[in-house]
């Protein structure tokens, strides 16, 4: 796989070298066990894989670079590149200013833009509407796209999808900026409706199976619809597609429920004219993402720590994962954690920062899983574990540690 030129600061010498370590050991992925690192009193279990992913590192060498080629400029990204504060505080703080929030909510008027200006567009890509806006404003889109390009699957996917006559069913956050995207580039051909979670699934399946009447489709999803769809015979056809930081599980799982309703409905034999498999759309970081964290939460541990920007789809689904087992904390930075008895830390729930106390329990040895989101710069998470140790004077040094895991690892 393609390997990117991003800052060294976001570089981690500790977790990059336990990092590399596995893939050398296990190129392939098909060990999700963690990697523990014994420091004596206190071990951290770190997940097989975490942190930036192929389209997070493409879209920070992107950006960096159109710092670097453009000198005088002034240079707009569209909205957040990566959902981590850290990394677009430093693009801001190097004078790289935001169009729209992450809710599309603008934070300057669109005629503010000129032609010599430079729009970078973010990983979760951009609508069909936006595009096209910059192009009439003659400011060019290319040369700073950073779409993912897993996305950029989902998106060609939805349109053979719309080839062969299928309906698109987006299982995504309905004001999610990928969602939106997927939404917009999807709808261009073939009709397309936004589904948050099973829930909704379910409802869309009764619809489609004739439970609830097709006439209560458009109150039921209002507003997260195609202009002009008819479920009458939009329903007819239909495929999965997903925003690619939501449970691969979940999306699975929408899938089959769906296609499910749809055999009983027309027939096993019958049921692959209604019904397309797009399980092929799952993103793979997402995927290994959320692999990894099955395979450390089967591994006994006191507490997890989870990594990453608050507004992080993929890292709040770590989270929720790792709270079906265990205490979980989501930070943002290693800053969260107050002392060896306060962490301050983020309830998904109810969306706000709240400090927990006793989180660290009196025991030896103290046992942590810890990973981050795909946006998430590994100097973070190397930035957490070293405040963590420095609570347990007498621990081993990370040098001896890594040094073991190597031998173990060989």
């Amino acid at each position: 796989m393609k390997s990117f030129d991003i800052p060294t600061f976001y570089r981690s010498p500790v977790i990059g070298r336990v990092k590399e370590l596995r893939k050398v050991t296990d190129p392939r992925k098909k060990d999700f066990t963690p990697t523990v690192l014994d420091f004596g009193p206190v071990r951290f279990l770190l997940a097989r894989h975490f942190g930036f992913c192929f389209g997070v590192e493409n879209a920070i060498e992107i950006s960096y670079r159109a710092l670097e080629e453009n000198p005088g400029k002034r240079i707009f990204l569209l909205s957040q590149m990566i959902h981590n504060q850290q990394v677009n505080k430093d693009l801001n703080d190097r004078g790289i200013h935001f169009i729209q929030d992450t809710q599309g909510n603008l934070l300057m008027d669109w005629e503010e833009l000129t032609p010599d200006d430079v729009v970078i567009i973010p990983a979760f890509g951009t609508t069909r509407d936006i595009e096209e806006r910059l192009t009439k404003m003659g400011i060019e889109t290319k040369k700073y796209d950073t779409t993912c390009p897993f996305v950029e699957r989902v998106w060609k996917r939805s349109k053979k999808l719309g080839e062969d006559k299928f309906t698109v069913i987006i299982h995504g956050k309905p004001n999610h900026e990928e969602t939106r995207a997927t939404f917009s580039q999807s709808t261009k051909h073939a009709p397309a409706v936004v589904i948050r979670d099973m829930e909704e699934a379910k409802v869309l399946a009764k619809i489609i199976g004739g439970e609830i009447p097709k006439s209560e489709f458009h109150e039921l999803f209002a507003g997260r619809f195609s202009e002009g769809f008819d479920p009458e015979k939009d329903l007819e056809r239909v495929g999965v597609v997903n925003q690619t930081t939501m449970l691969a599980t979940e999306t699975q799982a929408i899938s089959d429920h769906i296609k499910s309703v749809i055999i009983s409905r027309s027939g096993e034999e019958n049921y692959k004219d209604h019904f397309a498999d797009t399980r092929d759309t799952l993103c793979y970081a997402t995927n290994d993402n959320q692999e990894a964290t099955y395979g450390l939460l089967k591994a006994n541990a006191d507490f997890a720590l989870v990594v990453g920007g608050y507004n992080s789809s993929n890292t709040s689904h770590l989270v929720e994962l790792c709270e079906e087992k265990l205490p979980t904390y989501f930070i943002n930075s290693a800053a969260q954690i107050l002392s060896q008895q306060e962490i301050k830390h983020f309830d998904l729930e109810k969306k706000e920062e709240k400090i927990s106390k006793g989180y660290m329990p009196d025991k030896k040895p103290v046992d942590i899983v810890l990973t981050s989101g795909a946006s998430c710069p590994d100097a973070l998470v190397d930035e957490v574990l070293q405040k963590l140790l420095s609570y347990f004077p007498g621990s081993r040094s990370v040098e001896e540690v890594l040094e073991e895991v190597e031998k173990i690892e060989n």
